[in-house]
């Protein structure tokens, strides 16, 4: 029985990818301090004997490292998320995302054990050549704007966890992860669809920041673990990037319209300036699309689920949680 550690493990994606691996049999363990993720992802999970979970900071390296001796390998989740959140407390942010990665990789270097690493992405920047590829240069804006520091602090992470690899041989492999959308995705960071969804089943007004054409690219958080766990049994991704979502491209004007739409709202659809929606230090991209043929070529995924089942998938999700709190 396969043994894995799930950083962030109570979190959106966490909780999700600990369902998806319970479910093939495997040991699940999950760290997470709780300060995005939420007790209530799990707490179906809590009678599973193939399933623990320590509530703690994955930077207190006794209890980090004494779970990593314990796994067979690491998916490594835990991170600040979140643009309002990243605009709001940098510092959290950097420390989070760069201590933990290398508390973790220092314990996994300790027992050889195989180590996962979700980036971001956000590490490509201001990219201007569509889609992005893992090999593609990064245009970050200046250090002035907080905006930036989550996207250097999990390049950071990347570099670091490449260094690994290349100078000792720990089995690492990255996963850039674009828009991952899907049941139990909190709206209070700054995700866009759950907040759709929540102003749409209120019939509130859906705020659109900006001008509403900026593009986005949305993919199931049930493809992304299933990329997640081929990502995991393949041998050759060790010691390379892999992007993971799908892409599929939508307005963020015509997203809020299809919320709208598919929970059969009376909400009108407003749009909001940046300046009003984020503090100072905010700066938007217009596209973000991910280029997947090397994860397609490494394991065979793909994408599968449409973008009208995402929403529906949320509308439901929602409408249960205000019926039953």
């Amino acid at each position: 029985m396969t043994h894995a550690l799930i950083t962030g493990g109570a979190g959106f994606i966490g909780s999700h990818l600990s369902d998806y691996l319970l479910a093939r049999g495997w040991q699940v363990t999950i760290m997470d301090d709780l300060s995005t993720g939420q007790f209530h992802n799990i707490a179906h999970l809590t009678g599973n004997p193939r399933f623990r979970y320590a509530i703690e900071d994955i930077r207190n390296i006794h209890v980090t490292d004494r779970l990593v001796s314990e796994c067979d390998l690491i998916f490594h989740l835990a991170a600040a998320v979140g643009v309002r959140k990243i605009i709001e407390e940098p510092i959290n942010t950097i420390e989070v995302n760069i201590g933990g990665t290398e508390t973790l990789l220092k314990s996994a270097r300790r027992y050889r054990k195989k180590l996962l690493i979700a980036s971001t992405s956000e590490v490509y920047g201001k990219g201007v050549s569509f889609p992005f590829n893992e090999d593609d240069d990064s245009l970050l804006g200046p250090t002035s704007r907080s905006r930036w520091s989550y996207a250097a602090s999990k390049a950071i992470d990347e570099f670091l966890a490449l260094a690994y690899h290349q100078e000792v041989g720990l089995p690492v492999v990255i996963f850039r992860l674009f828009n991952t959308v899907g049941p139990r995705q909190r709206g209070q960071y700054g995700m866009v669809l759950p907040r759709f969804v929540q102003w749409a089943l209120q019939n509130e007004p859906i705020q659109v920041y900006g001008d509403g054409q900026q593009r986005r690219c949305f993919a199931s958080v049930y493809d992304v673990v299933d990329a997640i766990h081929r990502l995991a049994e393949t041998p050759s991704a060790v010691g390379q990037v892999f992007n993971i979502g799908n892409p599929e491209e939508v307005t963020i004007q015509d997203l809020a319209q299809r919320v709208r739409d598919r929970a059969d709202s009376a909400s009108e659809i407003v749009l909001i300036p940046y300046e009003e929606a984020y503090a100072t230090g905010f700066e938007d991209f217009r596209r973000r699309v991910p280029g997947i043929a090397r994860i397609t070529q490494a394991t065979g995924w793909q994408p599968a689920t449409s973008l009208d089942d995402m929403i529906d998938s949320i509308i439901a999700y929602y409408r249960e949680q205000m019926t039953h709190g």
